[in-house]
């Protein structure tokens, strides 16, 4: 699949959105191995700890079905659903990312005018790996 595909299945997640405390919409998709596409959208909750990104969305639908080789995600997000820029994913799904992908998983941030391209390692440098740093 093209990344341009990707990154409008995530601006079409975006519209999925609740977010009625931070009004920041996001949307994601993922790119398995085998060509299937998960997308998720943020979900907010008054307590906020409780509250869950459009990547973790994406891929905690995809390891529920099975899925467990990821090739690429497409993220977008902006204040009521508006791209101004880019939005990365913040640490804790950049984390769970890393759980399941190699430092060479490809990450398009969804732009106004396209998009940006990055690699797992260049988002999550000297990262926590299982079986890298377990005992």
């Amino acid at each position: 699949m093209e990344p341009e595909k990707l990154c409008e299945l995530a601006i079409e997640a975006m519209a999925h959105a609740y977010a009625p405390y931070s009004g920041y919409k996001v949307g994601a998709a993922l790119l398995c191995a085998d060509g299937t596409v998960y997308q998720g959208c943020n979900i907010e909750n008054a307590a906020y700890g409780p509250t869950n990104c459009a990547e973790r969305t994406a891929f905690f639908k995809a390891v529920y079905d099975g899925q467990r080789d990821f090739v690429s995600i497409a993220v977008c997000g902006g204040k009521d659903g508006v791209i101004t820029g880019i939005f990365p994913p913040c640490g804790v799904c950049r984390q769970v990312m890393r759980e399941f992908c190699g430092d060479d998983f490809l990450i398009y941030l969804v732009d106004v005018q396209g998009y940006e391209t990055r690699t797992l390692a260049q988002l999550l440098p000297d990262s926590f790996q299982a079986g890298k740093h377990m005992a």
